[in-house]
């Protein structure tokens, strides 16, 4: 196996040791993750989706290297994109959210060898950066030195969600290695028991003055006060599952939840993922290789699957039966000695075993076997942030399209966890029907198990709420709201010019309003903002749920608002709107052929404006209308002084941001009209901040 190198300490006593660690461990990321996949024997293995809600393996191939180059262009730490199309193909995908555009007619993936060339370059790239950048000890989450960590802890995620696709593709796609080798011992499962645990509190959550690397949702204190309970010793074992494959489980619907049966019903599926039932004989498929079913490994299913498991076994058990709360698996790992609590505890984890999962009794920690390590552990907790939860400028859509009550955590890590993932702080979480590395541990309560962490429904960032008020609030100081402004505006120009209206092109539609609004007039809207946080809740409103969120009163006094599309945009079509994120000065190549193109504020909310005015009108038909709708106020936090598109001198003379925008755009369109709309947002009941934001309408000629 390839040796890993724990991730680095943020801390120490020299900046040239700090930086030789960082070069190492970015290297040792970079070189694992090639290493898996050159596991693939075939070129066309890459675009093979043997799971049709995740993209093909040549997305995520790329998709790691151009995170490293969005994320350092999104905070001005370079200036020069390498790949511009392929960083706009592989810039989004991770999590099935529903707006994910997952047709893969709509995509032209690259081929393996320019994936291969971008990778190099974007290599020598971040070589060279990390060995030319300011650094400064302890490393902070402002710095350069973070986005190299945070890039190589998001290359290590996909080294394991990689390779639970290349699980799932044939065996002529796998190659065998010397250095992903499966573990050879299997024998009949030892019998599981329960163990006792006492009553005590459990405090979770990242302290700020961590040394370690963390993701925005692991930081934020949280106590919670756990009753005594049982736990069982093992991992539940190949066996102890196959009582219930054999049994009937998959057949009977008591023992799934509403969404296990809905599961059940698309799947057809009658025993776990991974394996194979052949002439009487079940086998396991592992990343490299087929044997015949281990029945002392531990069995990898989904939480459905595991909460199934569950109800089955309640039958036979006194008290009630479930999958522990991530409070309870941190009791679980507060036993192990202080001693064990380091990264050297004797584990199935961090490559430094197997490529595979191996026998449920082979490690033991304390009076329990893997509490960490060999496969990852369902828990019933779905995932929230902690009190003090703030998410990270440079990847604000890391968690909070979680925050959703669908995605539950899962802890412990795997066998090929590595970096971040090992350590007992991590929180990762995957939607209930998703494949990891993944299997479970069950708990005995006294009570019915209630999620330790409550899941909060309401929007409470102070800036989403001011949005979701802005676009579904009512009229604020007796200004019409804002969203139906834009598209009373947009409707007369459309109406006086005559133009087709079959394609629209929203950029930056913020959470959806206007979209909308001006859906019952085109066939198709093309909804895209920069942030997954905004535009998660017109996903929501579309889908038929309403959205709820906090309006502050005064001071910590707020109120709890909820909107429907039902309540405010009755006439809307919103099977005609596709939501989609995407930075807007660098779209993704099915986004062409437009008639109508409303660029929504995106101008003030860009890096670079002139190079998103120019990506966008590329965009548009011959005759078709661009709508630029902006209050002109660019700040040096977005955009750098010497990309404002007006606001600025030039030759000693003003230049506005209206003249800026005619001389960019007067060649090859003519003005057909403008308005002042009048934007208000609150931040409290009293106090408002009130812009004219400029609408012009321009056709091209």
């Amino acid at each position: 196996m390839i040796k890993q190198l724990e991730t680095p300490s943020l801390t120490g006593n020299s900046i040239k040791d700090k930086r030789h660690e960082l070069i190492a461990y970015f290297k040792n990321t970079w070189s694992t993750y090639e290493s898996v996949f050159a596991l693939l024997s075939n070129d066309e293995a890459y675009f093979l989706r043997p799971e049709p809600l995740r993209h093909p393996l040549i997305f995520y191939y790329g998709h790691t290297a151009s995170f490293y180059i969005n994320k350092l262009i999104l905070g001005k730490y370079i200036h020069q994109r390498v790949n511009r199309e392929l960083e706009a193909i592989c810039a989004v995908g991770v999590d099935e959210m529903s707006w994910d555009d997952l047709n893969s007619e709509h995509y032209d993936w690259p081929s393996v060898e320019t994936v291969r060339s971008y990778r190099a370059q974007v290599y020598k790239l971040l070589i060279n950066l990390i060995e030319t950048m300011e650094l400064s000890l302890p490393i902070e989450q402002d710095s350069l030195a973070w986005v190299i960590l945070m890039g190589c802890e998001h290359e290590r995620i996909h080294l394991e969600t990689s390779s639970v696709l290349m699980r799932m593709l044939p065996l002529d796609c796998i190659n065998t290695q010397q250095a992903w080798q499966t573990c050879s011992a299997s024998s009949g499962a030892p019998v599981n028991e329960l163990i006792t645990v006492a009553a005590q509190a459990v405090t979770l959550g990242k302290a700020d003055t961590d040394t370690t690397f963390g993701w925005d949702n692991e930081y934020g204190q949280q106590t919670i006060k756990l009753e005594a309970f049982s736990a069982a010793k093992y991992l539940v074992s190949n066996q102890e599952f196959l009582a219930f494959v054999e049994g009937g489980g998959y057949q009977k619907p008591e023992y799934w939840c509403p969404e296990g049966q809905a599961w059940l019903q698309y799947t057809q599926a009658t025993m776990p993922r991974f394996w194979r039932l052949q002439q009487g004989q079940y086998y396991q498929r592992n990343l490299v290789n087929e044997i015949a079913l281990p029945l002392d490994w531990p069995v990898e299913v989904n939480y459905l699957e595991a909460n199934a498991f569950c109800q089955w076994r309640q039958q036979d058990t006194q008290g009630y039966i479930s999958l522990p709360t991530e409070a309870q698996w941190y009791s679980l790992r507060n036993t192990l000695t202080t001693a064990q609590q380091g990264q050297q505890l004797s584990a199935n984890i961090n490559l430094q075993q197997y490529a595979s999962s191996c026998p449920i009794n082979q490690h033991r920690h304390g009076d329990f076997f893997d509490i960490v390590g060999n496969v990852w552990q369902w828990t019933s907790t779905a995932i929230d942030g902690f009190p003090g939860f703030r998410v990270h400028p440079l990847y604000d859509d890391f968690s909070t399209p979680t925050f959703d009550g669908k995605h539950n955590l899962i802890k412990g890590g795997s066998w090929i966890s590595t970096g971040n993932e090992t350590l007992a702080s991590s929180r990762y979480a995957f939607r209930r029907h998703f494949f990891q590395h993944a299997g479970f541990r069950y708990v005995v309560n006294t009570q019915p198990s209630k999620s330790q962490v409550p899941i909060n429904r309401f929007e409470t960032s102070v800036d989403i709420c001011q949005q979701l008020d802005c676009y579904f609030g009512p009229p604020l100081l007796n200004y019409q709201n804002y969203g139906q402004q834009i598209a009373e505006q947009v409707l007369q120009v459309l109406a006086k010019e005559k133009t087709a209206q079959q394609r629209m092109l929203n950029l930056a539609c913020s959470v959806g309003r206007v979209a909308f609004e001006l859906s019952p007039y085109f066939q198709h809207i093309d909804a895209v903002d920069f942030s997954a946080r905004t535009i998660q809740h017109g996903v929501q409103l579309q889908s038929g749920l309403p959205v709820r969120y906090t309006q502050t009163i005064e001071g910590e006094i707020c109120q709890y608002q909820e909107v429907s599309l039902a309540s405010t945009v009755k006439q809307a079509d919103a099977a005609r709107i596709a939501f989609s994120q995407g930075d807007g000065g660098n779209l993704k190549a099915q986004l062409q052929h437009y008639d109508v193109i409303l660029l929504q504020h995106a101008l003030e909310q860009s890096y670079d404006p002139k190079a998103l005015l120019c990506h966008a009108i590329s965009r548009l038909n011959p005759g078709g209308i661009l709508f630029v709708l902006s209050d002109y106020h660019y700040q040096l936090s977005t955009t750098a002084q010497d990309k404002w598109l007006g606001g600025v001198k030039v030759n000693g003379e003003n230049l506005s941001g209206f003249d800026a925008l005619t001389e960019q755009l007067a060649t090859n369109f003519d003005l057909l009209s403008e308005q002042e709309l009048t934007r208000v947002l609150a931040s409290s009941s009293r106090n408002f901040s009130l812009s004219h934001c400029h609408l012009t309408a321009w056709r091209a000629k």
